[in-house]
């Protein structure tokens, strides 16, 4: 909705004026304000629209995740790096169904930008043996699975890597 720094500029401006609320020892308004300020400072960090994206596809509604996605409209402006990288992982779970090079290349960018959780990372790593799997790219699948199965270490994946090993013996 804001530029990532205009909300900050909006967390200050905010907190200023709990500070002046304070000082006029309205203490529960400069606590309450304080508060409200705490909240642009978490969106700064979490983007509002990524998480209202991961919410639908936690629901496995893909086409609400594209709508929340879309208003994202210049990802290297809007957001911070690390939520640049979960913009392009999203995207490319979306584009996976209908092409393949282009969730190739998201997943890659999202992999170069820095995905910080290990259980994101395994599945864009599986994501990407499965498109190199697709393409006939069998050893560079394979690396990408055994990535992927080290990165798991919640065995989250265990199933999905178990049945992409096994279409990999029919290639």
């Amino acid at each position: 909705m804001f530029h990532k720094y205009i909300k900050l500029v909006i967390a200050f401006a905010i907190a200023v004026w709990a500070v002046f609320q304070f000082i006029e020892e309205n203490i529960m308004n400069g606590i309450s304000i304080l508060l409200l300020s705490g909240i642009f400072i978490f969106f700064y960090f979490k983007n509002e629209f990524l998480l209202l994206a991961f919410l639908q596809i936690r629901k496995q509604n893909f086409a609400g995740a594209q709508k929340w996605l879309t208003y994202i409209k210049k990802p290297t402006h809007a957001l911070r790096k690390s939520q640049e990288a979960y913009y392009y992982f999203l995207q490319g779970l979306m584009v996976t169904q209908t092409s393949m090079t282009k969730a190739e290349k998201l997943f890659k960018k999202a992999l170069s930008l820095g995905l910080s959780m290990g259980h994101d990372i395994a599945m864009a790593k599986l994501n990407l043996a499965g498109v190199a799997m697709h393409k006939r790219r069998k050893r560079e699948a394979t690396n990408l699975l055994n990535e992927a199965k080290k990165l798991d270490k919640h065995g989250m994946l265990k199933e999905q890597i178990s049945m992409m090993k096994q279409q990999m013996k029919k290639i």
